[in-house]
């Protein structure tokens, strides 16, 4: 019965990722011509003068900057989404401030490590709900409360509320991120070389200013494997009463 219940299983998941290698470059190969179209319009159908040597000089200079992030984020983001949820991540945008700290957040409340075929489901449902949540958010506070709520608060609060937004949202994905993956090897790590990155690296080469996130991942990936544990891990029995189903479920894909 158990066998049976484990092959159906297989046989989803392998429809799903069937369907997912299909659909996920379609939508995203339909959302950047999309995008490029409506920027291409922008530029030369508008009537704003550009030249195409100044759209390719602009390219270039956009490209030389944010390139190497547009490898570094793939790379980071998928231990944590899994490939279902990267194609939903990279459509929709927002992923390092909104996506991914709703994904790790259900990950943990569901206590599911990254990295499993149940964690890769919890994280495109986590991102679904996020994307449901900020629509209507948009929708009320934006849309309809927007120019009324503001107007009614004071200006310095606005301003001074303006500056702590960021470092509230990226401290909490980080304080969840630690407390979600529970290594304290890494986190020790990864709290260093960002240190010596912003306070050390940029300081003494302000022009790697652009790439300091792309170098202190780098880093944090080498020195976290090559500081890793060599002690081989016993493996770990089930708990008592845990569901076989949900055991089958959060094994790893090969």
């Amino acid at each position: 019965m158990s066998t049976t219940t484990s092959t159906e299983t297989s046989a989803r998941f392998s429809a799903f990722d069937r369907t997912t290698s299909i659909w996920g470059p379609i939508t995203l190969g339909l959302g950047l011509l999309i995008s490029l179209a409506a920027a291409l319009y922008a530029a030369f159908g508008a009537g704003m003068g550009v030249t195409p040597l100044e759209l390719v000089t602009a390219v270039g200079a956009v490209l030389a900057t944010f390139g190497i992030i547009a490898v570094i984020e793939p790379v980071s983001y998928f231990p944590i989404l899994g490939r279902s949820a990267m194609y939903q991540a990279f459509l929709i945008g927002n992923i390092a401030n909104k996506l991914l700290p709703a994904a790790i957040v259900a990950q943990a409340n569901l206590g599911e490590k990254p990295g499993t075929r149940r964690a890769e489901l919890i994280a495109g449902s986590a991102i679904i709900g996020a994307v449901l949540v900020h629509i209507t958010t948009l929708i009320l506070f934006v849309g309809v409360l927007g120019t009324w709520l503001v107007g009614m608060l004071p200006a310095p609060l606005i301003a001074t509320a303006r500056s702590y937004i960021l470092p509230a949202i990226f401290g909490a994905v980080v304080l969840q991120s630690v407390l979600a993956m529970k290594s304290r090897r890494t986190t020790i790590v990864a709290v260093i070389v960002a240190a010596v990155i912003v306070f050390v690296v940029v300081p003494l080469a302000p022009g790697l200013t652009y790439f300091a996130t792309a170098l202190a991942v780098i880093i944090t990936i080498a020195a976290s494997w090559f500081a890793r544990s060599k002690a081989p891990q016993a493996p770990v029995e089930p708990a008592a009463g845990e569901s076989a189903q949900a055991t089958r479920i959060s094994e790893p894909t090969h």
